[in-house]
């Protein structure tokens, strides 16, 4: 559905080029422009696939042509600029004012490119935190992520992967496909901002209206609910699983299923406030009962009482429960590369997985037609 929409893709690591393979997904012709040494995450090893490249770096770069170009040269500034006049979309994730410095700033590009849709992402915005380095952990910190996340009574603690940077991806997507919009219906462009600290607050959703109602930051709960119980991880004989009640009605099942049918009418426990209040009693009652038999005993008693659980699973095991479920949660290109699937499904116009991540520079010479609008077909098409 975005076959004739160009990408001049300026953006490096995660957030830029996560948000540009979801377009490339779609048929938009991305050219990710690099400098000589390629996008730092090339660098990021191990661990790497079957044709040696980082995984880091495939994760978020299929669909793309390469091109390395030397701002700092005239040709290659010259190309750069050339090809930013040419682009639907121009994505740029460097520090305020760098941009500027080469003459590829907003107001640069569309002097020569009045409809272009300039997407920049940044850590803190352009003003007084413009200085700063937006780095996800940095970001999860400052942010108040880290003081929900982790045991109450142990360190703060990251998200498991750099989730901030993903979040502000999806946004990208989002502002560059509505500035698109706005474009087929008015001719003109506009700029898209994004910065990383923004979509994480966004992100906090209920933590934080609950802060600006209150005047009270929730704290760090482990893996309970600051609003429901039994809502968190629970060991049973042989490893954890989820048991996540949201509602009277299923923990009357769940009371059932584990042979404590009184607990539904007790006191403590028949409302979900008073479960909340009594979450740690309701734990151990809980868990008593858990360490008789396998987690995965349980699953199969719990969900067809419509009680929802399920297994703590590593992502090969993530992976293989998608499998099962027929999500088709892998993407495949060529013969050694394999990613996660697009997560948008769309009947009349799917995502389509043509080529894997490409080698540093590799759409030079007869592969790299910077003026021409349709993608060549390259070696792995």
């Amino acid at each position: 559905m975005l076959t004739g929409i160009r990408v001049a893709d300026f953006s490096r690591v995660l957030a830029g080029p996560y948000a540009t393979m979801m377009l490339a997904d779609f048929g938009a012709d991305v050219v990710k422009i690099e400098p000589p040494a390629g996008d730092d995450t090339r660098h990021w090893t191990p661990p790497v696939d079957a044709n040696g490249q980082a995984t880091y770096f495939g994760s978020v770069n299929r669909n793309k042509r390469s091109v390395a170009l030397d701002l700092t040269d005239a040709a290659g500034l010259a190309e750069a600029r050339r090809l930013a006049a040419t682009a639907d979309v121009v994505i740029e994730n460097f520090r305020p004012g760098v941009m500027a410095r080469f003459g590829l700033a907003y107001d640069d590009v569309r002097q020569l490119n009045p409809g272009v849709v300039y997407c920049s992402i940044t850590g803190f915005g352009a003003g007084p935190g413009a200085a700063l380095a937006g780095y996800d952990l940095l970001v999860q910190a400052v942010g108040g992520l880290m003081s929900i996340t982790g045991e109450p009574d142990g360190d703060p603690a990251k998200a498991g992967v750099a989730l901030v940077d993903v979040l502000t991806g999806q946004n990208a997507l989002a502002g560059i496909l509505l500035a698109l919009r706005e474009r087929d219906r008015t001719g003109h462009g506009q700029q898209v901002e994004l910065d990383l600290l923004g979509s994480l607050l966004s992100a906090l959703t209920n933590q934080a209206a609950s802060t600006l109602a209150t005047g009270s930051p929730p704290r760090r709960l482990g893996n309970a609910h600051p609003s429901i119980a039994p809502y968190a991880v629970f060991h049973a004989a042989d490893r954890e699983l989820v048991i996540a009640v949201g509602n009277d009605k299923q923990f009357r099942a769940l009371a059932g299923v584990l042979g404590e049918p009184a607990l539904a009418d007790d006191v403590r426990f028949a409302a979900n406030g008073a479960r909340v209040g009594h979450r740690h009693e309701l734990t151990e009652i809980i868990e008593a009962r858990l360490a008789a038999a396998s987690a995965a005993h349980w699953i199969t008693m719990l969900e067809p009482a419509g009680v929802p659980a399920g297994l703590v699973n590593d992502i090969a095991e993530a992976i293989a429960f998608a499998e099962a479920l027929g999500l088709e949660p892998v993407a495949e290109t060529g013969t050694a590369s394999r990613s996660v699937a697009n997560p948008i499904r769309l009947t009349a116009t799917p995502a389509t997985y043509r080529t894997p991540p490409p080698s540093l520079d590799e759409h030079v010479g007869a592969d790299w037609h910077p003026l021409d609008a349709p993608a060549p077909k390259g070696p792995h098409a």
